[in-house]
């Protein structure tokens, strides 16, 4: 159980010990609508694994880029954003000879370092890819344009067939791409998106939304697929920032759907929603 659902059940709010924690645990546990965290198997947690180490070489190779970049601009060396730019910069012998020769050599140090990061890095990803492709329900869920394999793999290995989740609103709601409700005495007030849940997938699903909206931007009317239109629509009279959220909780839903159902992705498959098929049914008769 989240520890959040367990809290209001502790009898002292001031109080907390492992007596009160364990009788509050035993309280929460016999509630009804209790909600309980999923367990991972052994596998879900070594493919998880792999992400998490992933992470923590981007954060080190972001901290020793910067680093470098801060030790050059201290003798007056400016470098354009990106790896590429730094990389040729700490190449070049005419900035090398610039410098002082003591610090030359604690930049080769620390340049070096960074390369090692840096394959260790793709390591990862090659890892991580190997798994996503030999995974019949990561193929699957790379069907949809914006999920690719890192994706798709942080997915199973988190969330797995998702039987844990009774709808696709559940599963949206669990990776906080749900506006957070401050409704009171029948007023609906809606803020922002509750960030609650795996902070990690819902940064890759957001991610994935930024890449769909590209390719719906550059693709031609007459060749748009019926999602690319919905994503112009809402680009039309949305801010950018909702317009991400808004295809990273729809593409949380059709994950949820594929996975639970043991489908494959299916763009036509609005049209057997009852809503769909009711106004269709209005739009012949007229």
């Amino acid at each position: 159980m989240a520890a959040q659902f367990v809290k209001p059940f502790r009898k002292s709010q001031a109080m907390k010990n492992d007596r009160n924690d364990a009788e509050a645990i035993a309280t929460a546990a016999r509630q009804g609508n209790m909600r309980f965290v999923p367990v991972k198997s052994e596998g879900q947690q070594a493919r998880l694994s792999w992400h998490r180490i992933r992470e923590g070489y981007k954060a080190e190779a972001l901290a020793i880029s910067n680093r470098l970049r801060g030790l050059l601009a201290e003798f007056g060396v400016a470098i354009a954003q990106g790896d590429g730019a730094l990389n040729r910069a700490l190449g070049d012998t005419a900035i090398r000879c610039y410098l002082p020769a003591m610090l030359n050599d604690a930049l080769a140090h620390l340049h070096d370092h960074w390369r090692q990061i840096q394959a260790r890095l793709a390591e990862c990803d090659r890892r991580i890819a190997s798994h996503a492709k030999a995974d019949t329900r990561s193929l699957r869920a790379q069907q949809i344009l914006g999920v690719g394999p890192l994706t798709a793999d942080a997915i199973i290995a988190t969330v797995g067939n998702g039987q844990d989740f009774r709808h696709g609103r559940q599963m949206a709601a669990w990776l906080g791409l749900t506006p957070a409700q401050h409704s009171s005495g029948g007023k609906h007030r809606m803020g922002a998106i509750s960030c609650r849940g795996d902070r990690y997938l819902r940064t890759l699903l957001i991610q994935g939304a930024r890449s769909s909206l590209q390719r719906a931007k550059a693709v031609i009317p007459q060749k748009a697929t019926p999602e690319q239109r919905w994503i112009m629509g809402l680009s039309s009279r949305l801010p950018f920032g909702k317009v991400l959220v808004a295809i990273a909780n729809k593409h949380a839903r059709q994950l949820w759907a594929m996975l639970a159902r043991d489908e494959d992705y299916d763009p036509d498959a609005w049209r057997r929603h009852p809503m769909a098929q009711w106004q269709q049914a209005g739009v012949m008769s007229v």
